[in-house]
This record gives C-alpha cells, sequence and structure tokens, in this order.
C-alpha cells in the first residue's frame, strides 16, 4: 500500500506541474464556451443518452465536471491516449482555446450549492476493501466529489454503467480503437477483476455529487 501511494503521489506531482503550466497559458471563457457546444449537447445534452460503442452506456454527466479534467479528457482523446472514434473526431477539431472556454462553460453549467457536506453512504464491507485497495480517495477524495486536484474528476453520482465502462477501459490494450492509456488508472484498474470494477462503479454512482445532465436543446 506505501509503494502504491508513493507512485500515486509521483504521478501527481508530475500531472498537476503539467496542468499548471498549461493552465498558465489558457484562460477559458464560459461565455464564448456557450458559443461552441452545439456538438456537445446532442449527447451531453440529453438525460439518459447512450452511446452504443463499445457496449451500450450512458454518457458521462459533465454540468458541474472539474473544467481542468475536462480539458485533460479533451486532450487525451485528441492526442489518442483515449480511444473513441466519435469523441477523438470531436476533440480533433478544437483547439486548445475552444477546449478551455468548453470547460469553463460546463464547469459552471447547472452549478448549485455543493453537496460536499451531504451523507455519504456506508459502503459495503467488500466494496471499502476494495476502494481500499486501490487507495482511490487518495486522489477522488473521500466523498469521491472533491478530488484533490481540479485535474481529477468528481466521480460522485456518476452513471454507474458509464464509470464500468470507463474503469474497463484502462486495462484495455492492443486496440486500435478503444481503450485509455493512463499510468496511474491503469495501474490501478488492472488490479481488479471486471466485476468488482462493477462493484466500484455502482457504489460510487449512489453517492451524492455535483456532476448532473442539464436538459439541452439547440433550438432556443
Amino acid at each position: 500500500m506505501n509503494k502504491l501511494l508513493l507512485t500515486l503521489s509521483s504521478l501527481l506531482v508530475t500531472t498537476l506541474t503539467a496542468v499548471s503550466v498549461q493552465a498558465q497559458e489558457i484562460q477559458g471563457d464560459a461565455k464564448a464556451g456557450e458559443t461552441k457546444i452545439a456538438m456537445c449537447i446532442g449527447c451531453h445534452g440529453i438525460k439518459g443518452y447512450q452511446a452504443s460503442f463499445p457496449e451500450v452506456y450512458k454518457v458521462p454527466k459533465i454540468s458541474g465536471q472539474n473544467a481542468k479534467y475536462i480539458v485533460a479528457s479533451l486532450n487525451a482523446y485528441k492526442q489518442g491516449e483515449r480511444k473513441h472514434p466519435s469523441m477523438r473526431g470531436i476533440a480533433q477539431s478544437l483547439t486548445d482555446q475552444d477546449m478551455a472556454d468548453l470547460a469553463a462553460y460546463y464547469e459552471l453549467h447547472g452549478k448549485t450549492e455543493t453537496v460536499a457536506e451531504a451523507k455519504i453512504p456506508e459502503a459495503p464491507a467488500k466494496v471499502a476493501e476494495l476502494l481500499k485497495k486501490g487507495a482511490c480517495a487518495s486522489c477522488h477524495g473521500e466523498s469521491f466529489n472533491k478530488p484533490v486536484s481540479d485535474a481529477y474528476p468528481k466521480v460522485a453520482g456518476q452513471h454507474a454503467d458509464y464509470l464500468y465502462v470507463a474503469l474497463k477501459s484502462y486495462k484495455t490494450e492492443g486496440n486500435a480503437t478503444w481503450g485509455r492509456a493512463n499510468g496511474i488508472m491503469g495501474g490501478i484498474a488492472k488490479q481488479f477483476s471486471n466485476a468488482e470494477l462493477k462493484q466500484i462503479a455502482g457504489y460510487v454512482s449512489n453517492m451524492p455529487g455535483d456532476v448532473k445532465t442539464v436538459p439541452q436543446s439547440r433550438f432556443r
């Protein structure tokens, strides 16, 4: 466990340094971002909307998500670290400023008072054991709604099926069209069976969180 935490700390410092440099270079404009959301709302602006690749799952809730994480995710799709044909195509069409603006918009979109103080459901013994094994709270926070860095996602209240597919994708190797390359998450996810990942996803999805889907339409 100590070795794992030391490794996570080292990778965290590297990640935060890179994100900090990027943040100093580009500032997002939420108002500008609102004019660029047309390609996003067709999936992320519909409650319960499901993707069908590589399996059926609900697309993630992104309103209320950390802006730095959104930028990091879009860059990962653009650079091929995250493999998903649709998302990579969209990300490749965006400039760095576009990403920053969209991220700023969605971080504030539908924002209400924080739910960080809401009661956190007690994890079943088996799930608590899995969370401890993965040292999940060391990055995502005890509430899973306040990660230790804005470069990490809020995952509390996220769709269970999305979380499950995302976690599995970190274990996927050698697939040209699906998978995620991440030194931290890859090492953690590979410790668990898919059944265990599904248990983790189910618990985290039932925790109170800030992320949500706010219905949107191209026609106003």
